[in-house]
């Protein structure tokens, strides 16, 4: 069914609905997204302050099939967030239902509304002695309901999860304008279908999320920071192997970083203070969450020792403060900002099973060689099997001079992902610059799945049109 344009009957019958303050036009904030790629077109945005309204708002816009594209914080990176074709929707921003509604520390549980920034969420669960692990670059600014959207990874996946993990239940509005009250606090729930795992990660295509109960972890007693280099890739994953059998659950964080993006940071941003006077080649950042009673940069030299002996470990530096901690993470936080400044041919976020990362870095260099010489910046999640595969022209060359062969390089770094049993999209969502390589990758009997339930949930197809699947 064909959706219908933003026109001036549309808005009357908006603020019929709703009083006149609740509605204004775009800003440019609105209308980009973080990449660049993408620019979104003036429309109406609505700036609802409660679910009712919200529920108000999609019911209008059923009414008069006008697609609606909602909108956190902005921070999305593949254009889910920015419409630039087909009949103008209205934009839905949860900007202003921001609250923390209640925060229970014995049930180690906080209920927010979806435009609350994940940075403060953070806060009011320090406040509580609690810890909401979720953690990402973009953490001030980016909102929850957008990080469950798009079921957000970051740092702290190896030890807690994707967002999916961290919520159990929401309060959302469906396509048709019904309020769906599952904002339950419960940590088993078997009644029937699980809506709320169905609209995590569903971009705003089968409903607008409007509040989350989130689930809260004890704060480590204890923690420790390291950065060790290894000879390897394959050494750094022997490496996290041995990280486990020695401190089990208690690493929280393992993150690969490539010389190369040592590189770039001292080239565009020197004042990021490096711990080694010569970059390695292949490193890795090391953060462990102990109980109470334990020594973290003890643990940490316990494990570099057994890793030094066995070749896994060249060489290490242990933090002695949570200050010099925070150093090292905040080299791995701006080797994104790096790349950004020196600018990328391709930008990939794909994941591949644990034991195959060395395989995919390997033949992925060997892959894109043929194709023609680039710089190779490959770092990330590694503990999560997350990478970030991105190219970049040789000194001297502009990324635009390659604008020919993006589409070449992708879909090769793309089929070498897939063809080790990965996926094209690890934590950064579909949106609609994935929407065709969903349809390349996708499994046939998941696709008519995934067509079938949007099309019972969403018949008029209002809701965030564009992104995740053809339309």
């Amino acid at each position: 069914m064909s959706l219908n344009s933003v026109d001036s009957d549309f808005q009357s019958l908006l603020q019929q609905t709703l009083p006149a303050e609740r509605f204004r036009s775009a800003e440019p904030r609105h209308l980009e997204e973080p990449r660049g790629r993408y620019q979104g077109r003036q429309s109406l945005v609505a700036m609802p302050r409660t679910v009712e309204e919200v529920a108000a708002i999609v019911g209008c816009a059923a009414q008069a099939q006008v697609g609606i594209v909602p909108y956190g914080g902005g921070t999305g990176l593949v254009g889910g967030q920015v419409s630039f074709e087909g009949p103008l929707p209205l934009i839905l921003s949860l900007e202003r239902m921001n609250a923390i509604r209640e925060v229970f520390p014995e049930e180690n549980v906080l209920i927010c509304e979806a435009g609350a920034v994940l940075a403060n969420v953070q806060s009011a669960a320090d406040a509580a002695d609690r810890l909401f692990p979720l953690s990402l670059a973009s953490e001030g600014s980016a909102s929850i309901g957008g990080n469950l959207a798009t079921n957000a990874g970051g740092t702290a996946v190896l030890r807690y999860g994707n967002a999916r993990d961290l919520c159990l239940g929401l309060e959302a509005v469906l396509p048709d304008g019904q309020i769906w009250h599952g904002l339950k606090r419960l940590r088993k729930d078997n009644t029937g279908y699980d809506l709320r795992n169905l609209l995590i990660g569903s971009e705003g295509s089968l409903g607008v999320i409007t509040a989350a109960a989130l689930k809260l972890s004890p704060k480590p007693a204890v923690s420790g920071t390291a950065i060790f280099v290894v000879p390897s890739p394959a050494a750094a994953l022997s490496l996290l192997g041995l990280a486990r059998d020695q401190l089990g659950e208690m690493v929280s964080g393992f993150e690969l970083i490539n010389g190369q993006g040592l590189t770039f940071l001292s080239k565009v941003l020197p004042e990021v203070r490096q711990p080694f006077e010569t970059r390695p080649q292949w490193s890795v950042l090391i953060e462990v969450g102990l109980a109470r009673g334990m020594n973290g940069q003890a643990a940490l030299e316990g494990l570099f020792e057994e890793a030094a002996e066995t070749g896994l470990a060249l060489d290490g530096v242990i933090a002695q403060s949570v200050e010099q901690g925070a150093a090292f993470w905040s080299v791995r936080e701006h080797i994104p900002e790096a790349n950004k400044r020196v600018g990328a041919v391709i930008s990939s976020d794909v994941s591949v099973p644990l034991s195959c990362i060395p395989e995919f870095i390997e033949r992925g260099k060997e892959a894109v060689a043929r194709l023609g010489d680039f710089r190779i910046n490959c770092f990330g999640h590694v503990g999560d099997g997350n990478l970030h595969y991105n190219l970049f022209p040789l000194p001297g060359g502009r990324s635009s001079d390659h604008a020919h062969q993006r589409a070449e390089l992708q879909r090769t770094v793309h089929d070498l992902a897939n063809s080790l049993g990965g996926s094209v999209s690890a934590e950064h969502g579909v949106g609609r610059m994935k929407v065709a390589d969903l349809e390349r990758y996708g499994d046939p009997a998941k696709m008519a799945a995934m067509r079938a339930i949007k099309a019972a949930l969403d018949p008029l197809g209002i809701m965030n049109p564009g992104a995740v699947l053809k339309t």
